[in-house]
């Protein structure tokens, strides 16, 4: 993807109205970061104490624009590592004016630094880059890696929403997720939409005629 225009300016903008966070972390060990906590106080940046849900990984924000205006009564944190890309959903947010979303800009990777422990009462991951090749698996967002991750952010009854195209990521989040101690509770090898807000993603494969796959799992 080409850089956009004016990118810093408009990364700058959306920083100055509070809907976008910018989270940088020098310490590439993300391990050795993590140890050191800064997290967000949700009561102050979303002004209330509803649920919050979180999206790792919202491309232009399509799904975390519409679920936060479909459900006021909850806070979305939405998710994305590239500022060419989030820019898009910031601005959407600002526009539209809503209030109960913010964007954040950094690695999923270091989310437990800066999200509380058992303060997420959902997980959505929409569409997750599959990184095919077995020698990058462990970036995959259902490696076990990070599903252990989550679990220290997941509230009590929290589940993992995933949807994808790939059936070969599809399975191995499967293994990796029955492994690290979650249950499936629902799952569709055609899902064919109505349950939840169709992605960018979703209705461009859609129209190809590709098969989408979806499961919800929560901690056993």
């Amino acid at each position: 993807m080409r850089r956009k225009a004016r990118l810093t300016e408009r990364i700058a903008a959306a920083q100055e109205t509070g809907k976008l966070l910018v989270l940088n972390v020098e310490d590439r060990h993300f391990e050795r970061a993590n140890e050191d906590k800064e997290y967000l106080d949700f009561k102050k940046i979303f002004g209330n104490n509803n649920p919050t849900v979180l999206e790792i990984g919202c491309g232009k924000g399509q799904f975390c624009c519409e679920l936060a205006k479909q459900d006021p009564g909850i806070n979305v944190l939405a998710v994305e590592k590239s500022s060419n890309v989030i820019i898009d959903a910031a601005e959407r947010a600002i526009a539209e004016n809503i209030p109960n979303l913010i964007l954040i800009r950094t690695d999923a990777e270091y989310l437990p630094k800066y999200i509380p422990e058992r303060s997420i009462s959902r997980i959505y991951l929409n569409f997750s880059c599959p990184f095919p090749k077995k020698s990058y698996e462990g970036h995959r967002l259902t490696h076990r890696r990070f599903l252990e991750a989550y679990k220290t952010l997941m509230a009590e009854g929290a589940e993992i929403h995933q949807k994808t195209d790939n059936m070969e990521f599809f399975e191995f989040s499967v293994r990796e997720l029955t492994q690290s101690g979650f249950a499936i509770k629902s799952i569709s090898l055609n899902y064919e939409g109505g349950e939840d807000i169709e992605t960018e993603y979703e209705h461009k494969f859609r129209e190809q005629g590709a098969r989408i796959y979806r499961l919800e799992a929560y901690v056993l």
